[in-house]
């Protein structure tokens, strides 16, 4: 099995450091183009894998399209690639047919991952077109397990993926910071208070992973009759903090279907 990567930035590093890690190719097995110089060298240094310019002389099994959007199609352009080739695009917005209609017919999976890939903690949906095997399908999965988890969606879902675990790490971020905020206020230093925040939205959020208990009933687990979480929950909800996490997706889900 050879792996291969148009484009060698944040996504392809991220993909590149989990396939290493879980030993699901080897060095010398994965091949990067990448347009400028400096991050090939990088690339080369760092992780021993095989760089060009272009992806001319590559022949791998699955190539990752990994472009900004507005090269994606000058990119889809100029491949040739052979029939068993799986083409893998994590390109944001750049649908099955409109890739199918620049290459033909090939083997083509569409992957929504999102930013935590980059700590090997990763939400990715992937949406297979119809030439895709279910061995096709579960090569590809593996490499996005190796740097988090992945589920399979319908393509005319990827909008409310991106809505969801595509645009909520920020909402993430912000919940952190708040709670960090309430923890300073309270007289917490910053640096604890941060780690707080985050190791307790980590901790819950494997929870519910592990356990797949529905949230509500992990949350009754803590909350005590009179105590000071539900005084707490009691604040949240006044201030409409769930409606709020709820219509942050719609929009999100909302704006992608426009772009």
């Amino acid at each position: 099995m050879k792996l291969g990567f148009i484009g060698g930035g944040m996504i392809a590093q991220s993909i590149l450091r989990g396939v290493l890690a879980k030993n699901l190719f080897k060095p010398e097995e994965i091949f990067i183009a990448e347009v400028f110089e400096s991050t090939r060298n990088q690339l080369q240094q760092k992780y021993s894998v095989n760089v060009a310019e272009n992806p001319d002389s590559f022949d791998v099994d699955i190539l990752i399209l990994a472009v900004k959007p507005k090269d994606a199609k000058n990119a889809l352009k100029k491949l040739q690639l052979n029939s068993k080739t799986i083409l893998i695009s994590v390109v944001a917005g750049l649908r099955l047919e409109v890739i199918e209609s620049i290459i033909g017919e090939q083997k083509v999976i569409r992957v929504m991952p999102n930013v935590a890939l980059s700590v090997g903690e990763g939400m990715s949906a992937l949406s297979p077109n119809r030439n895709i095997t279910k061995e096709d399908f579960s090569k590809a999965e593996s490499i996005f397990k190796s740097c988090g988890r992945a589920v399979q969606v319908e393509e005319k879902l990827m909008d409310a993926v991106t809505g969801l675990s595509g645009s909520a790490p920020a909402y993430a971020f912000l919940i952190i910071d708040a709670l960090a905020e309430g923890g300073v206020a309270s007289g917490l230093p910053r640096n604890i208070a941060t780690e707080l925040a985050a190791q307790t939205l980590f901790g819950a959020a494997k929870m519910v992973l592990e356990t797949q208990e529905h949230p509500d009933a992990l949350r009754d687990r803590v909350t005590s009759p009179g105590g000071t979480t539900i005084e707490g929950v009691r604040v949240l909800e006044n201030f409409s903090v769930r409606a709020a996490m709820i219509e942050a997706v719609i929009a999100g889900t909302e704006k992608s279907k426009d772009l």
